[in-house]
């Protein structure tokens, strides 16, 4: 049974997750998992990165020691499942977002975490930097998971929709019985801009529980002006990031209302979240939608999406099968077995692209 290992780490910019797992005819197995924390001083490094305060230096530097995070996450996460490296078929690293333009006259999406250092430490084949070769097609280059969501989520009998809820959010469309094309894009912030907004105002890194939110009130005309934002009425093929929605994006809008106190922008900044994925939802008769991602962990998140969505139903992957935290690193242990095995790993349908491609760059052990 080949086994591969998904490596992520999202716009939240916590962490590294890895996911041991085999994919086999009618389910996924889980091997092992486990994650690691970035160090509070490398995620501000990585925060600052991304907005363009950096240099040539900085990039190169943060490149060398994301990879060896991630080599470390991959070796923990080899140790704990207590199985022979040989039986690992490679590596799919995700990678650490710095950049990514995929509009313009020069589109790019810019991963760190430097490849060469994971095979090496590892001794395991690597697949890496999955979004450019989208992108050298036409494509957004994101988002990549719809692919995986339809390989596994898919269903005869029922309209599907898979909801990340990372820093960014993201959907897969899967209507039942395959009769049209999968539909998915970035609707906007997910966890993103709560999160910097309470590490700014409160030190902490995100609002646990979202508790902090619960206790102040939605401002509506702080609301309407962060939903006329051009990107929530584009329509897909899209993608976006932290380049996009960052603190400076709430800090000019929160000027404009200087009445609004920081703990309503914090409630405002939910209601941001739940309002745009609602009104850009696709609502197919009966549609159920499957939750993942660590927005899943914010039941007052979940409480106000369901709220919003109504009737639709809201549930997690977990009723799929797969625990909401993994689906992506999972995903991208599945994307490294399509580049492997010489398969396509995007959806043109989905990123805009011309045609299905094989994505990543194979870094061999």
């Amino acid at each position: 049974m080949s086994k591969w290992l998904g490596l992520m780490s999202g716009t939240s910019m916590d962490g590294i997750d890895a996911v041991l797992v085999s994919f086999l005819s009618d389910r996924i197995q889980i091997h092992t998992t486990h994650s690691i924390a970035y160090p509070e001083d490398i995620r501000q490094r990585l925060t600052q990165l991304s907005q363009n305060q950096g240099t040539p230096d900085e990039l190169g530097e943060l490149d060398h020691i994301v990879g060896s995070l991630f080599a470390e996450a991959a070796t923990l996460a080899i140790e704990k499942a207590g199985i022979p490296r040989s039986e690992i078929s490679a590596i799919g690293s995700h990678g650490q977002t710095i950049r990514h333009q995929p509009r313009g006259n020069t589109p790019f999406s810019l991963q760190i975490g430097d490849p060469n250092l994971i095979a090496e430490r590892t001794g395991i084949t690597t697949v890496a930097d999955f979004r450019r070769r989208d992108m050298s097609a036409g494509g957004q280059g994101a988002p990549l998971v719809p692919a995986f969501h339809k390989a596994f989520f898919g269903s005869e009998a029922e309209n599907r929709c898979i909801l990340n809820l990372g820093g960014i959010a993201n959907i897969s469309c899967l209507p039942a019985s395959g009769s049209q094309a999968v539909t998915g894009f970035d609707t906007g912030p997910a966890n993103a801009l709560m999160d910097a907004w309470c590490q700014y105002q409160t030190g902490r890194p995100f609002d646990e529980d979202g508790r902090w939110a619960e206790e102040g009130m939605i401002h509506q005309e702080l609301l309407e002006d962060m939903l006329s934002d051009g990107y929530f009425m584009r329509p897909p093929p899209k993608s976006t990031g932290k380049e996009k929605f960052n603190l400076e994006w709430v800090k000019t809008l929160a000027r404009r209302h200087p009445e609004v106190s920081e703990v309503d922008v914090q409630r405002t900044l939910l209601e941001l979240t739940v309002a745009s994925i609602a009104r850009q939802l696709p609502h197919a008769p009966d549609m159920t939608i499957f939750a993942c991602g660590g927005g899943t962990r914010n039941p007052f998140l979940m409480r106000e999406l369901k709220r919003a969505c109504s009737p639709l139903t809201i549930t997690s992957t977990a009723d799929l099968g797969l625990d909401p935290q993994w689906v992506e690193p999972v995903a991208f242990g599945w994307l490294a077995k399509q580049t492997m095995e010489k398969r396509p790993g995007n959806l043109p349908e989905v990123t805009g692209a011309s045609r299905e491609r094989i994505l990543g760059a194979v870094y061999f052990a």
